[in-house]
C-alpha cells in the first residue's frame, strides 16, 4: 500500500513538473516574441503640426552622431542573480547655420557706386535638430534572468533623449564661433555670385558686425571645424 502511494505521488510530482516546465517555456517564448512586431497590427497617423513659409539661406550644415548609454541597477550583485537594466541609443543631429532673408528690407540695401550695392544681413541663426533615433540595446533588469524588476520603458527613453540633446548642444557650442564664421563666408560667396549674374557687385555686411571676428583666412584656405560627439550616460 505504501509503495503504491509513493508511485502515485512520484507520478503526480512528475506530471506537475512537466506541466510547470511547459508553462515556463510558453512564457519565455511569448516574452521573446513580444520584442517583434510580427503578427501585430500597426497603425500610423500623420499630423502636420506646423507649416510656414521661410526665406532661409543656409550657409552651413553640420551633422553629428551621438551614442548615449544609460545603466540602472545594483552593480554589487552578481549578473547571474540580478542583471542591470541598460538602454543604449544612437542619435543623429544636424545644425543649420542660416540667415532669414525675409527679415531683409529696402533699408538694408544701399547703392554705393556704379553697379555696387551694400547689403546688410541679420545675424546668423543656428538651429539644432534631432533627425534620427536608433535604439540598439534595450535590456530590462532581471532577477535570475526571468523576472523583470527594472524596466526601460518610454519614460526612460524620453529622459535619455533629452539628456543626449543637451549634451549635443553643449558640444556644438565648443565650435560654434568657427561654424558661424564659415557660414558667413559661405553666404557672402553665394550672394556675390548671385549679384554677378545681373551684372552687379555686392558688399555683404551684418547687423551684428561688431561681434563678428575679423577674417584671418582667405576663401581658398581650408575652413574645416571638426566636431566630436561622444556621450556616455
Amino acid at each position: 500500500m505504501l509503495l503504491n502511494d509513493l508511485i502515485v505521488a512520484a507520478g503526480l510530482g512528475l506530471l506537475i513538473g512537466l506541466l510547470m516546465g511547459f508553462i515556463l517555456i510558453l512564457v519565455l517564448r511569448k516574452r521573446k516574441s513580444s520584442d517583434s512586431l510580427e503578427g501585430a497590427r500597426v497603425t500610423t497617423d500623420v499630423i502636420a503640426e506646423r507649416v510656414r513659409a521661410t526665406g532661409k539661406l543656409v550657409g552651413l550644415e553640420v551633422t553629428a552622431k551621438e551614442i548615449a548609454t544609460a545603466r540602472k541597477g545594483w552593480d554589487w550583485l552578481p549578473p547571474l542573480l540580478m542583471s542591470p537594466a541598460q538602454l543604449a541609443m544612437i542619435f543623429h543631429f544636424d545644425k543649420q547655420y542660416s540667415v532669414e532673408l525675409g527679415r531683409v528690407s529696402a533699408k538694408d540695401v544701399s547703392h554705393i557706386g556704379d553697379g555696387r550695392y551694400r547689403l546688410t544681413l541679420p545675424p546668423i541663426d543656428g538651429q539644432l535638430r534631432l533627425t534620427d533615433v536608433k535604439p540598439y540595446d534595450i535590456q530590462d533588469g532581471k532577477v535570475l534572468g526571468l523576472l523583470d524588476v527594472i524596466q526601460m520603458k518610454a519614460n526612460a527613453q524620453g529622459q535619455l533623449m533629452r539628456k543626449a540633446q543637451e549634451q549635443a548642444a553643449q558640444l556644438f557650442e565648443t565650435s560654434d564661433a568657427g561654424y558661424q564664421e564659415e557660414a558667413r563666408r559661405s553666404i557672402r560667396k553665394h550672394l556675390e555670385a548671385l549679384f554677378h549674374l545681373i551684372g552687379a557687385d555686392v558688399e555683404v555686411a551684418w547687423q551684428d558686425e561688431a561681434s563678428v571676428p575679423s577674417e584671418t583666412k582667405t576663401a581658398s584656405e581650408s575652413t574645416g571645424f571638426p566636431l566630436k560627439l561622444a556621450a556616455a550616460m
